[in-house]
């Protein structure tokens, strides 16, 4: 594993633990922005709040995902040359300013062009964040990665709960100006923290961003969080639509989507742990296999239960999944984690944006129901992609 000195280079003195809180509390706020769409949206004022329908508010998922993947293409380059620092100010307060949007918003319109501003800061944040665990723990980035992801999972399901708790008792624009609050307060911690040094001297090259592509296995990689993504904006932004729509109250249904954030946040405890025993392409690939099982049972039944306890083996299977397969690129290319985390992250948002909108346009034109066969083929693809995964790296002898 390298050291910490030879990570961060020249300058002030910087120790892991530091750096992975602040990575910890940057993570955290993704989650939030993430879930926060998908939550609010099961609380059936939103959407009359904003006089939209089911499509529009897929418009808009695919607007957040298109922010977050534009924010990837360029963050993850600048985090080689320009360092972590700036990067994690920046994204953290255009989240701020997104929250206050959206607070406002009373239009399609508005809210839309809030989703893209949320969608930069968030996609900045998660791709500095992980850049930075990945070069400060080295060897060990695999079990670092997925126990940075618990923190997402604290973000992601802070959202629901809370939703769940102040219905009645606080406002929807409250619920965003808290998140506002938070965002504005890292984002002040990230100006007087200090971080490693830029890792590249050389002037920034969207033609090196590109070139990414070429490298041998990126592009499998690429596409396993593509559809990853995809699946995970599905379940996180059409969970508690869908609950609502089958007869359940809107408390109930953030209440459902609460057990899949934390059955995310648990399964990625326990893969720090399995790591340390297993290979991380067999890891994937188990856990693929658990998400078609726990889609199947989402989508057929209407029992409060399996409803409870598919939507939890959803999350337990997602949870280490994504960042697994990070640790796996890093562990390939390691001298460019920053580019290559970013164009991951751009591809994987690709899947983000388009998943969820086929969703609410299937939604829209048959039922919601219809709509939550899109993740089921998405685990399927999964499977598929992560075996070749799998197989390429037992011949190589690296599971």
């Amino acid at each position: 594993m390298r050291t910490l000195a030879q990570t961060v280079g020249p300058g002030p003195t910087l120790r892991p633990r530091s750096l992975f809180i602040s990575a910890c509390a940057g993570i955290l706020v993704f989650g939030i922005v993430l879930a926060i769409l998908g939550t609010v949206f099961g609380l059936p004022e939103m959407r009359m709040r904003l006089q939209i329908n089911l499509s529009q508010q897929g418009n808009l998922f695919l607007l957040l995902y298109l922010g977050i993947f534009c924010a990837s293409l360029v963050v993850g380059p600048l985090v080689d040359y320009v360092g972590n620092k700036a990067n994690l100010c920046v994204s953290s307060a255009l989240v701020s300013a997104a929250m206050v949007w959206f607070a406002l918003a009373h239009s399609f319109t508005s809210a839309g062009m809030a989703a893209v501003l949320l969608g930069l800061g968030g996609g900045g944040l998660n791709t500095c964040t992980n850049a930075l665990v990945s070069d400060v723990y080295g060897d060990e980035r695999g079990p670092m990665l997925n126990l940075l992801g618990i923190f997402f999972g604290f973000g992601a399901i802070c959202v629901p709960l809370l939703a769940a708790s102040i219905e009645g008792h606080f406002s929807i624009p409250q619920l965003f100006l808290f998140c506002a609050v938070l965002a504005a307060v890292c984002a002040f911690a990230y100006a007087l923290l200090p971080f490693p040094p830029e890792k590249a001297s050389q002037a920034f090259s969207l033609r090196e961003v590109v070139g990414v592509a070429k490298y041998e296995g990126v592009l499998l990689l690429a596409f396993i969080l593509f559809l990853e993504s995809g699946n995970e904006a599905c379940i996180g932004g059409w969970t508690s639509t869908f609950v609502n729509t089958i007869g359940y109250s809107a408390r109930t249904a953030t209440l459902v989507l609460a057990s899949y954030w934390a059955a995310l946040m648990v399964s990625r405890i326990l893969a720090a742990r399995v790591l340390r025993a297993i290979g991380k392409s067999q890891l994937v690939l188990v856990i693929a296999l658990m998400s078609l099982l726990g889609c199947v049972a989402l989508l057929a039944t209407r029992s409060l239960f399996l409803l409870f306890a598919g939507t939890a083996l959803i999350g337990l299977s997602y949870g280490p999944i994504y960042p697994t397969t990070l640790a796996i690129a890093g562990d390939r290319y390691s001298q460019r984690t920053g580019t290559v985390f970013g164009f991951l992250f751009s591809i994987a948002l690709i899947g983000g944006m388009l998943l969820p909108w086929t969703t609410g346009q299937v939604s829209q034109r048959l039922s919601v129901r219809a709509g939550m066969i899109v993740p089921l083929l998405g685990a399927v693809g999964i499977i598929v992609l992560s075996a070749t995964v799998f197989v390429r790296e037992r011949s190589r002898g690296a599971v």
